[in-house]
């Protein structure tokens, strides 16, 4: 039997969540037992029902983002405490201020991306993703609606929240409690990733992006690396590879790109562009 048909002979829930609503007032209706365990959060939330707000994690963006249509990503990494160039005086420290220069990058990085989807009428290939929050992901976002398309954001609370910015298409504004399951999603459908100036929740990305690709759990994707300098200035890559901790050939998964321009140029010369991608991390 089809889950059509089902659909049709049973009871759903929606419908014995609005009888539980009208039944008598009780000491026994009160009890928390007798609650539906989809509706009893105090439930869902225990300690050891882990496992299933894991599940639910990964299946309800995925589930949403299939509606949708979604079919491929462009990830854009990047720092939350970037502002836009007209902002720079709000930036804590001058280096900052000097970054900010990335932010209309960003922006103008994913309306090139998106602007080319819409012109060939596949909204739903090459969609730009994000952190969801300010900086460098507000500037992905917005580039996407100055292209006149969608964007995704990615949410996660944290202990002092961030709210969504206000560039990500609604119906595709994500917020999740797991890292790992944000990070899962970032990846599953990335045919290119960007990679902006940034601190820690970068590095952390960026890495464990570059991880998968170099021990064969992803397919390798253009990977470019904003801001030459900064990379170079905070992470010695050729004394990895002097090391032996990586290999030579590891230093070129990725790529240094300064400009938006450039990055597009990067992407179209990629050596595995055009590949059918099915990145999706420990399938």
């Amino acid at each position: 039997m089809n889950s059509d048909v089902r659909s049709h002979t049973l009871r759903d829930s929606h419908q014995d969540m609005e009888t539980a609503r009208q039944i008598p007032d009780t000491p026994q209706t009160r009890a928390p037992s007798y609650k539906l365990a989809f509706t009893d959060t105090e439930f869902l939330t225990r300690e050891d029902l882990r496992p299933v707000r894991l599940q639910l994690e990964l299946l309800k963006p995925e589930v949403m983002m299939a509606e949708y249509g979604i079919e491929s990503t462009v990830v854009l990494f990047g720092g939350a405490r970037i502002p836009e160039p007209a902002k720079k005086d709000t930036a804590r420290t001058q280096t900052l201020r000097g970054l900010t220069k990335y932010y209309d990058e960003a922006r103008e990085f994913a309306r090139l991306v998106t602007a080319r989807s819409v012109r060939e009428g596949t909204q739903h290939t090459d969609v730009i993703v994000t952190g969801g929050g300010p900086g460098v992901m507000e500037a992905g976002n917005r580039g996407a609606q100055d292209a006149g398309g969608i964007s995704i954001g990615l949410n996660i609370v944290l202990p002092h929240e961030q709210a969504p910015n206000e560039y990500v298409t609604p119906d595709l504004c994500f917020n999740f409690h797991y890292f790992a399951i944000r990070k899962m999603h970032f990846m599953m459908r990335a045919s290119a990733i960007a990679v902006f100036p940034g601190g820690f929740g970068t590095l952390d990305e960026m890495f464990e992006a570059l991880t998968l690709i170099q021990t064969g759990r992803m397919k390798r994707v253009p990977f470019l690396l904003f801001g030459g300098d900064f990379w170079r200035s905070i992470i010695n890559w050729d004394a990895l590879s002097e090391a032996g901790t990586i290999s030579a050939q590891d230093l070129d998964l990725f790529r240094f790109v300064e400009t938006a321009q450039e990055a597009i140029e990067v992407i179209d010369g990629w050596e595995h562009r055009g590949e059918k991608r099915e990145n999706i991390p420990g399938r």
